[in-house]
């Protein structure tokens, strides 16, 4: 199987044919005599001038409101204000409120601020994507403007009970400021008592001239005591029923909202809004604080591994911002794949993700950083070319990756652009080289967004076809800098350091922001990653068997043990291993002690134990189908096989020089067994002390009594003994010898 990786553009460039250099210069040629510059040379389109007269800010109102929430808003009102009066633009604050429980001293301070002199020149929309209920409703009546969801219902305040007289008052001062022409004091009524009727009239205050008015059932009653014409009158709200308006009935009726949306882009296209305020501003309040990690070098198994490690102890330690800081040239696929929906879901656990590119973020890197709520480029930076390509099992030669492969990508791609308010067609344009962009403009809406032909189709007539954008014609996948991906919607703003980056999100300068460093396990997970340091562990741990094998102590059997668990524990951290491996070697290890101590001799079992051992080492060094670009799956199992195999011929050397030279040590050569021999005083064996009552019967013959698999009894001077064969089956009635005796154990053999 070949491998699939995220490849750079310049991977296919050094295969393309010398010849096309003469190609171009006829093109140039021909564009120079006729006087036009083909499409793809022509300059990229402006921002459309409904777009630039407009600023604006979203601000997500989580649940609860409280202090914090308050302040939020009231700062980001303020720039936004700021800004408005400085560059002489509208200004638009995005509200967009959720269901939660608040009390009503703090959503009455919001409210407050709201209807202030201090928002006079803002327009304030309260955006509603799903049914609100409670006090939180209060905001909603507040702001200038309130847009829904076809779906969403708003209302019953007190939740089935009618808010206090005081609150009410509250809710009344906050009408009367009018600054929501389809809000009346009738309908707050009707939604803060369930026992107000709310009704609907057509009033003729002059002869021709008709007059809608929503009033309470009491006010309905002293119109007609003043003899006001009332031509009609429908009841919208019975008695004793809490009020929840959906936006169906609210359009019908003209009320309460001015629009309806399906989605937050909705929202902006509806007011002429830029692509970059949908991609919401991180608050940093009190003691929220913000984490820096790196991602820099090749996106590899281990390198991604430490990377979720990095971003787990981000969110633990509290982190509301995690900025991101890209430099990489891309890497393994699945990895990248990983690494980009992992900081995506950041959002759902409360955490803002950042990157900040200030060089390049190429093929995986690229999609990393559009798992990213925002992205800042330095304005040369390059992002894009997402191409995935295959390594084939020649070895060496690359070449595009087929279309089962690249479609669970595109898909991807796809996700992360609805999620974080992105083109879907221009991600897909960095995977897919011969999809084309174009610049669309919707016929009512005058929105300007970028499509690829099938999108357009789709569409129907809805979106009038412009260029194509010039970085996505065929045979390129699309990559932009700094000051074309803000231009497209990919990015923020270009900025020129670091330094300008966290002016732009607001952090202190007195804040002190650090990149997050490896702890002593990540730099234990990566040594021991390096291949002589696994070549070592393997041979620590095989000469550590060879010698438990021979003295039986116990203590080389741990060290065994450990160096092997060493093995798979940073390979688990590491990436590339799971409990697959974990099981596989211990299968295979019991597999061979089963052979070794049960069924001597050499058989299936140690067959099957030796090929499970070395199947999951191969499988815990490596991840199988998406390597990177300097070798396949099997080159990299061949490595592994290679250090194993030298730490088996270390091995081996090691025995022989043990066997030579460790019995004249004074310290072990008492601890080494050895069969007996003609030189049977002179070989060396266990200490005196630790063989007392068996030492005798070493060299005695006898007769076995059972069967020996290897153990059994046998009558050795006339005496039955439990003992242990040497090695194969030794049947009933066979002559045997004592060759071994540690302890009480009494190892024979054939005769």
């Amino acid at each position: 199987m070949p491998s699939v990786w995220i490849g750079s553009e310049m991977c296919f460039e050094r295969i393309r044919c010398p010849g096309r250099c003469g190609l171009a210069l006829w093109i140039l040629a021909f564009v120079f005599v006729w006087g036009e510059a083909p499409l793809w040379a022509q300059a990229p389109v402006e921002t459309p001038a409904a777009e630039a007269a407009n600023i604006a800010a979203f601000v997500t109102l989580e649940g609860t409101i409280s202090d914090t929430v308050t302040a939020n808003v009231r700062r980001t009102a303020l720039e936004l204000q700021s800004q408005a009066l400085k560059e002489k633009r509208q200004a638009f604050l995005i509200l967009e409120l959720t269901a939660g429980s608040s009390e009503f001293h703090h959503v009455y301070a919001l409210a407050e601020f709201l209807t202030s002199e201090a928002t006079a020149n803002i327009k304030t929309i309260c955006w509603v994507p799903k049914s609100v209920s409670g006090t939180n409703a209060v905001v909603a009546l507040a702001c200038s403007e309130v847009v829904m969801h076809p779906d969403a219902r708003l209302g019953d305040m007190g939740r089935g009970q009618p808010l206090s007289e005081g609150d009410q008052g509250v809710v009344r001062s906050i009408i009367a400021k009018r600054r929501n022409r389809r809000v009346t004091e009738a309908l707050a009524n009707g939604l803060m008592d369930p026992n107000t009727v709310v009704m609907q009239v057509t009033l003729e205050p002059a002869p021709g001239t008709v007059e809608k008015r929503l009033v309470t059932q009491a006010e309905a009653q002293r119109l007609r005591e003043a003899s006001v014409a009332v031509r009609d009158s429908q009841t919208l709200k019975e008695a004793g029923t809490p009020w929840m308006i959906g936006a169906v009935q609210a359009r019908e009726w003209d009320i309460l909202i001015s629009q309806t949306a399906s989605s937050r882009r909705e929202v902006a296209e509806v007011y002429s809004l830029p692509r970059e305020a949908l991609r919401e501003r991180p608050a940093l309040q009190g003691d929220q604080h913000v984490e820096l990690i790196e991602i820099k070098g090749p996106i590899e198994p281990i390198l991604a591994s430490f990377l979720n490690r990095q971003i787990e102890r981000a969110v633990s330690k509290g982190a509301k911002i995690i900025i991101f800081e890209v430099d990489s040239p891309g890497g393994y696929l699945i990895e990248s794949e990983e690494l980009s929906l992992a900081i995506a879901e950041l959002k759902s656990r409360g955490v803002h993700a950042v990157a900040y590119i200030p060089k390049a973020a190429i093929s995986g890197a690229a999609i990393i950083s559009l798992g990213c709520d925002d992205i800042y480029m330095h304005p040369e930076a390059q992002m894009g070319d997402a191409g995935v390509i295959v390594e084939t099992a020649a070895g060496g030669a690359f070449e595009r990756a087929p279309e089962k492969m690249i479609s669970p990508l595109m898909q991807t791609m796809a996700r992360q652009a609805r999620e974080k308010d992105r083109p879907v067609a221009l991600l897909q344009a960095m995977v897919d080289r011969d999809l084309e962009v174009f610049q669309v403009t919707h016929k009512t809406r005058g929105t300007v967004t970028y499509m690829s032909e099938a999108e357009i189709h789709e569409a129907g007539d809805e979106w009038v076809k412009g260029l194509l954008v010039p970085e996505s014609r065929k045979g390129l996948l699309l990559t932009v800098n700094g000051r074309r991906g803000h231009e497209l919607g990919l990015a923020q703003s270009p900025v020129n350091d670091f330094s300008e980056l966290r002016a732009r999100l607001g952090i202190p300068p007195e804040q002190r922001l650090v990149a997050m460093q490896r702890t002593w396990v990540d730099d234990l997970v990566f040594l021991l990653n390096y291949p002589p340091i696994m070549g070592f562990l393997f041979f620590v741990g095989l000469v550590a068997i060879y010698l438990e094998l021979h003295t039986m102590t116990g203590v080389c059997g741990l060290v065994a043990a450990l160096c092997f668990a060493l093995f798979f524990w940073s390979k688990v951290l590491g990436g590339t291993a799971g409990s697959l491996e974990i099981v596989l070697f211990l299968i295979g290890v019991g597999c061979l002690l089963l052979e070794l101590l049960v069924l001597p001799g050499f058989g299936v079992f140690g067959v099957t134990g030796i090929l499970l051992v070395l199947a999951s080492i191969i499988m815990a060094s490596q991840t199988f189908g998406h390597l990177g670009p300097t070798q396949s799956d099997t080159g990299q199992a061949l490595q592994t096989i290679k250090i194993l195999g030298g730490a088996v011929f270390g091995l081996v050397i090691t025995a022989v020089a043990l066997s030579k030279f460790l019995p004249r040590i004074p310290l072990f050569n008492d601890m080494i067994l050895t069969p007996p021999s003609a030189m049977q005083d002179a070989a060396p064996r266990l200490r005196p002390e630790l063989v007392a009552g068996t030492t005798a019967l070493l060299g005695q013959t006898g007769i076995a009594l059972t069967l020996l698999r290897p153990s059994g009894k046998a009558e050795i001077n006339g005496q039955p003994l439990d003992v242990v064969s040497e090695g194969s089956f030794i049947p009933e009635g066979t002559v045997i010898e004592v060759v071994q005796c540690v302890g009480n154990r009494i190892v024979v053999r054939k005769v």
